[in-house]
């Protein structure tokens, strides 16, 4: 009787513990909405190979998350999780929740006389500067952690899968480098985030900003009343910014070692096998 009672309770427990996997659940509904891992996957895929991402031409992982930072797809370009920096993983998850984290999107119920009246996107390339010391936003990146209950659990074999065990949580996490870009469907209102990770962070834009324009979530909004950026280039508003140079009189220490300041203050340093940003497709206004 007693080995009966075990064998029924031990079941019992196990479909419970099935059930409550996020290996075994589907994504929630505010995901519906937006790009399944399959469209992502393809997505990823064909931005990796494009001529002119620069870098390293490494393999990468991305991540979408729905506005309210919940993760709805992981994917990666490589045959196998293995063919991408591992950590990368988590660093996507990131960007995609800061970019949908630091925006907001058409109907955002922005006060009369703000600056940004239809929103404002910010790419994560976008906030290298103003995060360094002396800067405007100074410990930004320390802020709202990535969680790690629910960064490094399940089956690895799962991950960038449907079934990736960060589907269905939130992550959290602030990044503050190139590869996080928010998610602005018809009309500029704002859907969420997506976040690239596997080479250096100017690559990590390239391929995520490609990305984000093959899945069709970057309009901005209607011409006359668009959901506004720092760039300064109606075509490409959140776009990484090239503008850090020496100065002798103070400022931030570029890569190098010397004294330097970014011209508008949303700067971003060049990376190795720099790329030109000029060249990745506009924004839509539809």
């Amino acid at each position: 009787m007693n080995i009966k009672r075990c064998i029924i309770s031990g079941s019992i427990s196990l479909g419970i513990s099935l059930a409550a996997s996020p290996v075994f659940a589907a994504p929630p509904p505010i995901c519906t909405s937006l790009p399944s891992e399959s469209a992502l996957q393809s997505a990823l895929a064909d931005a990796v190979g494009v001529a002119g991402n620069g870098g390293m031409g490494f393999n990468m992982w991305a991540t979408i998350v729905a506005v309210d930072g919940t993760v709805c797809a992981v994917a990666f370009s490589g045959s196998s999780y293995k063919d991408q920096w591992l950590a990368s993983r988590v660093i996507s998850a990131q960007k995609a929740n800061t970019a949908n984290g630091l925006s907001l999107g058409e109907g955002s119920h922005i006060p009369p006389g703000s600056l940004f009246p239809n929103g404002l996107a910010l790419s994560t390339a976008n906030l290298y500067s103003a995060v360094q010391p002396g800067g405007s936003l100074y410990g930004l990146q320390h802020s709202n952690p990535v969680d790690p209950t629910v960064a490094y659990e399940g089956d690895a074999s799962l991950f960038g899968t449907a079934s990736d065990p960060l589907v269905g949580t939130r992550i959290g996490g602030i990044n503050v480098f190139g590869g996080g870009l928010v998610l602005l469907t018809s009309g500029g209102l704002r859907m969420g985030g997506v976040g690239v990770s596997g080479d250096t962070s100017c690559t990590d834009h390239m391929v995520a900003w490609r990305v984000r324009h093959a899945l069709g979530l970057d309009h901005f909004g209607p011409p006359g009343a668009p959901v506004s950026g720092v760039s300064g280039d109606k075509n490409h508003p959140d776009n990484i910014i090239f503008d850090i140079e020496e100065t002798g009189n103070g400022g931030l220490l570029n890569p190098v070692g010397k004294l330097s300041r970014s011209e508008g203050g949303f700067g971003h340093p060049t990376c190795l096998n720099n790329p030109n940003p000029s060249i990745l497709p506009a924004v839509q206004y539809p």
